[in-house]
């Protein structure tokens, strides 16, 4: 047997896709030990008994931090590799770890690896189809891709990574830990990591479900909380062009129909996916322009715009 890899869950009040999680994570295929450690941040549902259930190990946690709680995972881990899962993220099939550790394989220099995600059954057309357009923009040919370079401009495909289906080399974030953010931790660590000399690779076949139906003013709040890491990170505002931005929605909410047309839906659930998809892309577009303008604003309106309620 090789060496032990850690997957590595946040937790707070996990709910019932919690199970769903930890069963793939137990279910996975791998010639390896597996580690399972979950960070639980004062669950009151459960979570961290249900966890132990599995043969997690529990870490308490006393404040959450996207950055912070990461690292003190990987400092736990025993793995050479660690990773990375949230709590409603579940890999599509007992590969999915196989898949992740094969992308270290590639290149001696490689520190990070992720996979897509998917949408949920039922998810909105817009979500799905955004999921599937951007995971599937980053590798069009279905194979693993290898990003390295030391003077990343971000962002993009280059510099994305994600903590909710990626995975890390101990040796690597002995290097660049995560910074103690409150957000967008995963996008740093990879600016980091490429700054370091390291490579990243997107291993497209390790995938997990993973998409959330918000409300509108969830989904604005989340927007906010993206764009506003995307101006911290890499220091990006996203344009203010009423004509251009119209022209992109109408785009969208057509390409949203065509999908919708294509499954040959009733006229009921097309016409409730054309509303569903004229209000994703309007309250995101909106999201991106306040959070990459979110240093330009009050603390007060910064914090009733968050996701994470974060002045």
């Amino acid at each position: 047997m090789a060496e032990p890899v850690t997957v590595a869950i946040p937790v707070r009040n996990g709910g019932a896709l919690l199970r769903d999680v930890l069963a793939a994570v137990r279910a996975q295929r791998v010639d390896h030990d597996v580690e399972l450690l979950v960070a639980d941040t004062h669950s009151t549902d459960g979570s961290a008994e249900l966890a132990r259930s599995f043969g997690a190990t529990v870490l308490p946690v006393e404040r959450f931090s996207h950055g912070g709680t990461r690292n003190f995972l990987v400092e736990r881990a025993a793995g050479a590799h660690v990773a990375f899962l949230t709590q409603d993220a579940v890999p599509v099939d007992a590969h999915w770890l196989a898949r992740l550790l094969a992308g270290f394989a590639l290149a001696d220099d490689v520190a990070l690896v992720y996979g897509p995600h998917r949408a949920r059954p039922g998810a909105p057309v817009a979500v799905a189809r955004e999921l599937y357009d951007w995971f599937t923009s980053i590798a069009p040919d279905g194979a693993p891709r290898l990003d390295r370079t030391t003077t990343p401009s971000g962002p993009d495909a280059t510099t994305f990574f994600t903590s909710a289906n990626g995975a890390l080399a101990r040796w690597a974030w002995e290097r660049a830990p995560f910074r103690d953010v409150p957000y967008a931790e995963d996008q740093a660590l990879a600016l980091d990591m490429l700054q370091a000399g390291f490579a990243k690779v997107f291993a497209p076949e390790a995938a997990v479900i993973h998409s959330h139906d918000y409300t509108p003013l969830a989904q604005f709040r989340r927007s906010f909380d993206e764009w506003r890491s995307l101006h911290e990170v890499h220091g990006w505002v996203q344009p203010l062009d009423p004509a251009r931005t119209l022209l992109a929605l109408q785009s969208q909410v057509r390409a949203d129909l065509r999908s919708v047309r294509a499954g040959e839906l009733p006229p009921p659930v097309l016409a409730r996916e054309l509303a569903r998809s004229v209000r994703h892309w309007t309250v995101r577009a909106a999201g991106a322009a306040a959070g990459s303008r979110a240093d330009r604003l009050p603390a007060g309106v910064r914090r009733w715009c968050s996701l994470e309620r974060r002045a």
